[in-house]
């Protein structure tokens, strides 16, 4: 019997690709917490754990009828994003994959009523919040990666994540859970980029969408997250990335409301030109996903 293992809702921004001395300049001679905090995330958590997988919640993937999950025996390359390819470049990918455990998902997530589909298709782009966190934490786990449906809800996501873990529990394999994303997700203008790319959260878009992001990180860590999931309508206000859907999918996963697991900050809450970045990670609770003790 398979089981969830642990998640994360881990920052992919950018700058965690930079060179060091570029994300010093940029910090006021500071490193970002976001660049030692995978590495700490590693060597503390994904060592001791050995997941057999590693499955991503993409929120740079969109797709439009369906959701869509990879399914091929190994993806491998250079990555170079059109979004930045200044500070992302020819960055060497060799992610080992799992055929047969995507293909379970998908049978999961079709039967519980939501549409999705498996591809190995050879020429299927990748997006930099898988490769940028398997830069970090890839030490030959499987990799799988699932798109955010543009024209899904958060019922849906909601779905598509219980649908993984029944999938997870069906199987018989280790999985870990990466909603690969931000929170709060509104840029400043170019005029103003420049001022604003401290990670000091001071330089958050705006005051209020800094303390949206803050309440529901001490929801988080309190694991209240059917408080996160009850409030969604509000916080669609402050933009979060992806529709939030890398973190609903992944909660969805692990109970939904019913999930009590507390969030570790394995960095600050952090500033990347105007967004909320962070990492936390959900250890499985002792009584299981759905502890109510």
């Amino acid at each position: 019997m398979g089981e969830v293992v642990g998640a994360g809702f881990l920052s992919h921004a950018p700058t965690i690709m930079f060179p060091r001395q570029v994300r010093y300049d940029l910090n006021e001679g500071r490193e970002i917490s976001l660049v030692p905090g995978l590495k700490r995330l590693r060597k503390e958590i994904l060592d001791p754990l050995q997941p057999d997988a590693m499955m991503v919640f993409d929120t740079h993937w969109y797709t439009t009828v369906e959701f869509v999950i990879s399914s091929h025996a190994r993806r491998q390359g250079l990555y170079t994003s059109e979004e930045l390819p200044r500070g992302m470049s020819r960055i060497p990918y060799d992610l080992k994959g799992d055929a047969g455990l995507a293909r379970l998902i998908t049978d999961h997530v079709n039967a519980g009523g939501v549409r999705c589909h498996a591809s190995d298709d050879p020429h299927l782009p990748i997006h930099y919040p898988t490769v940028n966190i398997a830069h970090f934490l890839n030490k030959g786990e499987a990799w799988l990666s699932m798109g955010v449906c543009q024209t899904a809800r958060d019922h849906n996501f909601l779905a598509v994540g219980k649908a993984i873990g029944e999938a997870v529990a069906g199987s018989d394999k280790r999985v870990v859970l990466i909603a690969s994303g931000g929170m709060s997700h509104r840029f400043w203008s170019l005029d103003e980029l420049e001022q604003h790319e401290s990670s000091d959260p001071s330089h958050i878009f705006t005051p209020e969408a800094r303390a949206a992001d803050e309440r529901r990180l001490d929801w988080w860590q309190r694991g209240d997250h059917a408080s996160v999931i009850d409030s969604m309508n509000e916080y669609r206000t402050y933009a979060p990335e992806g529709k939030f859907a890398h973190y609903l999918m992944m909660i969805g996963a692990l109970g939904g409301r019913n999930c009590q697991a507390r969030g570790k900050l394995f960095s600050d809450y952090e500033n990347a030109t105007g967004t909320g970045q962070v990492h936390v990670w959900f250890d499985r609770p002792p009584s299981g996903w759905n502890n109510h003790s």
